[in-house]
């Protein structure tokens, strides 16, 4: 499903814990890390497309996580002129996307990478909060801060520090 300007409609998760680290993972086969994140399908409301990709990607159930809030409307990014599939129809042009910050409430035990036939990620671990904006890959840096300043409110609301003083930089990265 793509929508008349390119777009197509997705959604991403972002997981906090009580320590306020989010939730990272890397794509299976590749070296990219990123949050969870994947399509809406034309039936269902972000929220339903949340939990589906939650369960497919992760393992965890709604019971797992507490919403904590979502972006209040659609974040854009564009992909790169090599990553455009030009041959197919109608053209993807980019990823429009409803971010939801979600706090982990289960056990980590919950997790399971390979809950799908065709997992995403085969690893995972927990990062500083801003970590992620300034490590993805860069074409989604944007909307990554963006979702980021939009609910970091809410995360530090949801556990015990203070993300706002804290500085896009690896030294924060939890166990790398």
């Amino acid at each position: 499903m793509i929508d008349p300007d390119g777009y197509r409609p997705n959604v991403g998760i972002i997981l906090i814990n009580a320590h306020g680290h989010v939730f990272w993972a890397r794509r299976v086969g590749r070296d990219g890390w990123q949050f969870p994140q994947g399509g809406m399908r034309s039936d269902e409301t972000p929220i339903e497309a949340m939990y589906r990709e939650l369960e497919e990607e992760t393992g965890l159930l709604p019971h797992h996580v507490d919403v904590l809030g979502a972006t209040p409307g659609w974040l854009r990014y564009r992909l790169p002129p090599r990553l455009v599939r030009r041959h197919e129809r109608p053209v993807c042009i980019g990823q429009k996307q409803v971010w939801f910050l979600l706090r982990m409430v289960g056990e980590e035990s919950a997790f399971r990478l390979d809950a799908n036939e065709k997992p995403e990620f085969d690893i995972w671990r927990w990062v500083d909060f801003w970590y992620p904006a300034a490590h993805v890959v860069n074409f989604k840096r944007r909307v990554y801060e963006q979702a980021l300043r939009h609910l970091v409110v809410l995360a530090e609301d949801s556990c015990s520090v203070s993300l706002r003083d804290q500085q896009w930089n690896e030294r924060f990265a939890v166990g790398v």
